[in-house]
């Protein structure tokens, strides 16, 4: 089995842990400015094309101070953290900050930063939820151009079809190294731990794109094709929380219980790089497809589309990567994960899947009782596990 090369790894981890850091620098280095944006759906391509930094703001683990009055406690960790980012002067680095999604808390969190910091340009496009009505389209469309224009005013630049069209096959091509990767993981012959896998996608969600498309080709070199799996081990299909990274701790404690993670429907995981943008055609046009496309490909509870559904996905998942059980991570207060997840539990265990539900916080995740309750889940599962076939 493979291992990552532990000098990139270090690269990407430093990315990970201090995004803000890295964003100066890359500004301090280019001359250029950057842009901020929240999970779920915007199209970075569109501020990459534009010549400035599309950064995703991340979770900050570090204790909530100024947000906690800013935020109610029922608003997830996610929200709160960005609300107290904001208080804290942590996101001055960026010149602007986009929206694509409607969660109500998400938006609580974008106004918090409207008050914060009145002088920085916040735009928020919302992209509709309803995913195949004969209007999405062009609504989705007429929403993605009005981002192009508002990063075109406050970038005092223009976005050209040509430059689009380079920035989407950039990011069409770190998407796939990245599913390759994945790809290694599913078959075992490749070691990659949940926590690692995390810092490969949440560094692509920061750095200039072509840097980590560099770094990802050297550690894709050194992947042994002919490298065979480990067959001691429960294999686990992480699945949940739709915005920010679960706490690498927590992964770790899976893992270290006597299970390897092999895939993941995870947003800082395999849902934000499961889509590629369509590269025929016109690209605005393109990136309105790439959102209709991503509910097909990784569906969400947040968005509808008659003919899928989250639990179906996940089922024939787990027959793909031949995943003996689930693990739903789920964060605190996300109420469209704990409005679908009653759902989600008949339809897994009407198949005889074995599923552990684990809550977790911004702050206070007891980790040893976490891990008591995995053990005690790998160990139910090793004795019996999933029998969905292929």
């Amino acid at each position: 089995m493979s291992e990552l090369d532990p000098t990139v790894m270090s690269a990407l981890r430093a990315v990970t842990d201090d995004p803000t850091t890295y964003a100066q620098g890359w500004k301090a280095r280019r001359g250029g400015m950057a842009i901020a944006s929240f999970p779920m759906n915007f199209p970075a391509e569109l501020v990459h094309a534009a010549g400035a930094l599309p950064v995703i703001i991340q979770d900050d683990p570090t204790p909530i101070t100024e947000g906690r009055s800013l935020l109610a406690e029922f608003y997830c960790g996610y929200t709160r953290s960005v609300a107290d980012q904001a208080a804290r002067g942590s996101l001055d680095i960026f010149d602007a900050f986009v929206a694509a999604d409607h969660c109500v808390q998400l938006l609580g969190a974008v106004d918090v930063i409207r008050w914060a910091r009145p002088d920085k340009p916040v735009h928020f496009a919302q992209f509709t939820s309803a995913m195949d009505d004969a209007w999405t389209k062009p609504r989705v469309e007429g929403r993605i151009e009005e981002l192009k224009q508002e990063i075109e005013k406050v970038l005092g630049t223009e976005i050209t079809t040509s430059a689009l069209a380079a920035s989407i096959a950039l990011f069409n091509e770190n998407r796939g190294l990245l599913r390759g990767l994945y790809d290694f993981r599913r078959s075992g012959r490749a070691r990659i731990t949940a926590s690692d896998m995390q810092v490969l996608i949440k560094s692509s969600m920061v750095m200039d794109i072509e840097e980590h498309t560099a770094l990802l080709e050297r550690l894709l070199t050194q992947v042994d094709p002919a490298a065979q799996p480990r067959a001691d081990l429960v294999r686990l299909h992480l699945s949940g929380h739709f915005c920010h990274a679960p706490r690498p701790e927590i992964l770790d404690v899976i893992e270290e219980s006597g299970a390897l993670v092999v895939d993941d429907d995870l947003y800082t995981g395999f849902r934000y790089i499961s889509t590629d943008v369509p590269q025929a055609g016109d690209p605005l046009q393109a990136l309105s497809q790439w959102y209709l496309d991503r509910n097909r490909t990784a569906p969400c509870p947040t968005r509808v589309t008659t003919d899928v559904d989250w639990d179906t996905y996940l089922i024939d998942s787990l027959r793909r990567s031949r995943s003996d059980g689930v693990v739903v991570l789920m964060a605190k207060f996300c109420e469209p994960h704990m409005l679908y997840y009653p759902e989600l539990r008949k339809a897994l265990e009407a198949h005889g899947i074995p599923l552990l539900l684990l809550e977790t916080e911004h702050e206070g995740n007891p980790v040893e009782t976490l891990r008591t309750r995995v053990e005690t889940f790998v160990e139910r599962v090793r004795r019996q596990p999933a029998a969905i076939g292929s």
